[in-house]
């Protein structure tokens, strides 16, 4: 009884989270987030607190501020207005909450971490797009090579395990999603395993970054527990490969950031980019190893500065 009450509160708090993480531009009220996880009010904001360690506001500030490092270091908008978007009436309390979590003003940050400077963490997402519609020579810059193309991707439906916490700690989230997926038929040959990671470690604390252990479903699969279900969000996509070791999978997102980006006229879009393991991680020797890292782009037409 105990585990199944447990079970029940996992997926009704996974639901919200989602909610949160999709909507963060937009008004996010108590009363309507409890009624999708179907707690009252009062009950719904301790059982979050209980179960992710923050308040309910706490934890939408967080993502709010968290996301403006992003565009800080990636787009040209003024800071009043990616301090409205993170949800601050003025400048003045936006910087004051900014500099409380990160250390420096706003247009302080701004300058020393604009995106030529950015040390770019892993994160992403397993899967594949064969309809290439323009390529990039490989940069050398950086002392290896560096094969990019830009794609258009399609959105894909996944069920998936969260996790909270470190992301070289996430093997538990693996195997509840392989031990669910199993016995319903959902692993072979032709199923995408995703790893999507939200959050970079310089800005997020390691105990609060968020991991999605995924495998692609179809429209008739539901999540149960701790499995959820949500939608991968298709659109344009940089796609650089990655070959050799894990660890120096950081090598290659600096190159991407510090490199790519500036040179390359295109903005990229705020939200996680996605991995591609090509072959298996752990039974592949390491030099063997191939990635392929997905970065969202904004779409030439409505990206800034194009």
């Amino acid at each position: 009884m105990k585990e199944e009450t447990e079970r029940v509160y996992r997926e009704r708090i996974l639901r919200v989270l989602l909610h949160i993480q999709e909507h963060l531009d937009e008004p996010l009220p108590l009363e309507e987030l409890a009624e999708i996880a179907y707690f009252s009010p009062f009950h719904f904001h301790r059982v979050f607190r209980g179960m992710i360690g923050e308040s309910l506001m706490e934890h939408i500030r967080r993502l709010r501020l968290e996301r403006s490092v992003q565009r800080l270091r990636t787009t040209d908008r003024n800071i009043i207005e990616i301090a409205l978007e993170a949800g601050y009436e003025t400048h003045e309390t936006f910087t004051r909450a900014f500099r409380k979590m990160f250390g420096e003003n706003p247009s302080v940050f701004r300058r020393n971490h604009r995106s030529d400077q950015l040390k770019a963490s892993p994160s992403g997402v397993h899967f594949r797009s064969d309809r290439a519609f323009r390529t990039f020579n490989p940069l050398t810059k950086g002392g290896f090579k560096m094969d990019v193309r830009i794609e258009e991707v399609k959105p894909m439906r996944v069920a998936f395990v969260r996790h909270i916490g470190p992301y070289e700690k996430c093997e538990k989230a693996w195997g509840e999603l392989c031990a669910w997926a199993g016995p319903k038929g959902l692993l072979g040959p032709k199923s995408t395993f995703i790893g999507i990671c939200y959050d970079d470690p310089e800005v997020t604390p390691a105990e609060k970054i968020r991991y999605d252990a995924c495998v692609n479903v179809g429209t008739d699969i539901e999540g149960e527990g701790p499995v959820g279900i949500q939608t991968i969000e298709g659109g344009q996509y940089a796609i650089f490969t990655h070959r050799g070791p894990l660890q120096n999978l950081i090598k290659t997102y600096q190159q991407i950031f510090g490199e790519w980006a500036p040179a390359s006229g295109r903005v990229i879009k705020t939200g996680p980019s996605f991995e591609v393991y090509l072959n298996d991680p752990h039974r592949t020797p390491p030099e063997k190893i191939t990635v392929d890292i997905y970065v969202p782009l904004e779409s030439l037409a409505g990206a800034r500065g194009q």
